[in-house]
């Protein structure tokens, strides 16, 4: 089975040879990239995020095999939904399913379902995928459309999201896929987002799915990134850094109702 991009085309261009001069603009690659054990990067479209996306990336060496966790933005098909197999295809070429990894994350965590359904049109994974592929053609993915559930229900599927990398044997880095605080000015959204950020930089998967419900921050992908924080956690990441923050504002010039972005590398 092979997955048709959704969104190329709308949030990044469809053409290969543009698609690779924007992302040689966007990710600016450090000397030394260091090897994280996962990662938050932002979805929206590449003019207003995309930079903020290439900023981690950039900063770390990108394994063979990656998963990619993202927020349900359609609320199709299962709560927590794996690819079933086959490949992902972009611009840049097909993106392979890693399917011993994704064989050992269904066997692992009993709450995934293998589902192609909420995948079809849902951006949040697929707008990761050129950024990965750019810099490591040969990646494979284990892609996870992730809907909603509490902080119990992320640490059961974080806890055997790392039993099944573990007896993968391989490097693994985990993409969670999320903006931040939607539709508020660059100050209100700043302020939010440096509460629920702080959670993220103390590896707080917990701390950061109450202080999104108690203060109402619209972080998108709140759920794949506290089941990234909790796998991380266990295969033994032991500090995160916030690598580039910015908001839409940054890009039209207007600051009274932004969406905001976060890159953040967790070690």
């Amino acid at each position: 089975m092979v997955r048709q991009p959704a969104v190329a085309g709308q949030f990044y261009t469809d053409d290969p040879r543009k698609l690779e001069e924007e992302l040689g603009r966007l990710i600016r690659p450090v000397p030394a990239p260091r090897r994280a054990t996962g990662i938050i990067a932002p979805h929206a479209g590449y003019i207003y995020s995309g930079a903020i996306a290439g900023a981690v990336y950039g900063s770390i060496a990108i394994p063979r095999t990656v998963v990619i966790l993202g927020p349900n933005h359609h609320g199709l098909g299962a709560v927590a939904s794996l690819y079933p197999d086959g490949a992902w295809l972009s611009p840049l070429g097909e993106v392979p399913i890693e399917q011993r990894l994704s064989s050992l994350v269904l066997e692992q965590v009993p709450q995934v379902e293998l589902d192609a359904i909420a995948h079809r049109f849902e951006h949040s994974l697929e707008v990761q995928v050129p950024f990965l592929r750019y810099l490591n053609s040969d990646v494979a993915i284990v892609p996870m459309c992730l809907g909603g559930g509490g902080y119990g229900w992320c640490r059961q599927v974080g806890e055997g999201l790392a039993r099944a990398i573990a007896a993968y044997g391989e490097e693994v880095l985990i993409v969670a896929s999320s903006d931040m605080t939607h539709y508020e000015s660059a100050e209100s959204a700043r302020l939010k987002d440096e509460a629920a950020l702080s959670c993220v930089l103390a590896l707080d998967a917990e701390g950061l799915l109450k202080v999104c419900r108690q203060r109402g921050i619209t972080m998108c992908g709140v759920i794949p990134s506290a089941v990234m924080l909790v796998a991380a956690r266990e295969l033994g990441a032991s500090r995160a850094e916030l690598v580039r923050y910015g908001t839409s504002g940054d890009v039209t010039g207007d600051n009274r109702q932004v969406v905001a972005y976060a890159a953040v590398a967790v070690y």
